[in-house]
């Protein structure tokens, strides 16, 4: 069964093919980093008329990858929500047209729980050990800091999620504050490599003993203030030392987040998505202390952990495999629950 998935939900317009929700036959994603980076951050007018000029091209490009046309699919999965309204209104006006023209059933489906199911995903020469359900699954993104009790591929139950800044507007923001430019995870992770962590003892927000909540907003705070006393004049290896510190305070509060939750759930199988799980050291440390509590860890590849439409694909597969399918009359909900 051959699901093309649309995903629109921000700045990243992708298509994907997948086969029976696993099988990824193609991925395409068009980054608009280059026109947002001027702005420091996504500027949503900018995002959806740019949605508008790709959205063909790219869904071609998927389909061609896939060496498959229109005729050989057999569902259509789009992001509903939550997202960029604009955004997510160029990728269903797409797929509803799709549908509506040649008779291919719909279905949509949430961005963040979708992230999950890019654990199942495999390709030709990619070795996948997928969770077993049920797992938690930490999503960890620019808009969205989640984590879920996973009990089927559509069942997601939120167990913790940020209470302001998500950890990837938290990684943004701190870049924006140390002159790094825009988008900024990628630029403290390189940077935080040559770092001392131990620079600066930034607060780990861990909020309650027990709770499974995060809040990062006092961190870039903490930065800010940090960077203001320097008066403009901070020299590259104290870049480096204040990266790698900022970066292991966000990823501190992750691990121990996530390995909590897989404590109070009794679930011995953890999955880390989302844009920030590309994040070298979150990685790693996730990896070191899921092998020391006996955990089963997934961490998809760096390019299915960023927004994708292969994900959004699979997850669709599963819905259309449940009779969950949608009519012409779907709208986008950008504030969906997640």
């Amino acid at each position: 069964m051959l699901i093309l998935g649309i995903e629109t939900s921000c700045d990243d317009t992708a298509a994907g093919v997948v086969e029976d929700g696993a099988l990824v036959r193609s991925s395409v994603v068009l980054s608009q980093d280059g026109i947002h980076s001027k702005y420091g951050g996504i500027v949503p007018e900018l995002a959806s008329r740019q949605h508008i000029e790709a959205i063909a091209p790219v869904v071609e490009e998927a389909l061609a990858k896939a060496s498959v046309t229109l005729d050989c699919v057999d569902g259509i999965s789009v992001t509903e929500g939550p997202g960029l309204v604009g955004s997510l209104l160029v990728g269903m006006s797409f797929a509803k047209a799709i549908s509506f023209a040649k008779g291919i059933p719909l279905t949509a489906v949430n961005h963040i729980e979708a992230h999950s199911v890019a654990a199942f995903l495999t390709e030709p020469g990619l070795a996948v050990k997928p969770p077993k359900f049920p797992f938690v699954s930490l999503v960890v993104s620019g808009g969205h800091t989640t984590l879920f009790l996973v009990n089927d591929y559509t069942a997601h139950e939120v167990i913790g999620e940020t209470l302001d800044d998500a950890a990837g507007e938290a990684f943004d923001k701190a870049a924006k504050l140390l002159g790094l430019g825009y988008p900024g995870g990628a630029m403290i992770d390189a940077l935080a490599k040559n770092g001392n962590p131990a620079y600066v003892e930034f607060t780990r927000p861990y909020l309650a003993k027990d709770s499974l909540d995060f809040s990062f907003s006092g961190i870039k705070t903490a930065v800010l203030n940090r960077v203001r006393g320097f008066n403009g004049a901070i020299s590259d290896d104290v870049l480096k030392d204040l990266s790698a510190s900022f970066q292991e305070a966000i990823v501190d509060v992750l691990v121990t987040k996530a390995m909590r939750a897989v404590k109070k759930t009794g679930v011995s199988h953890l999955v880390a998505a989302g844009g920030v799980a590309c994040n070298s050291r979150l990685r790693r440390k996730l990896t070191e202390e899921a092998s020391a509590y006996g955990v089963s860890l997934c961490i998809p590849p760096p390019r299915f952990c960023s927004d994708n439409a292969a994900m959004v694909a699979g997850m669709g597969f599963y819905k259309m495999q449940k009779g969950v399918f949608a009519g012409l009359d779907l709208n986008a909900n950008p504030n969906m629950p997640r």
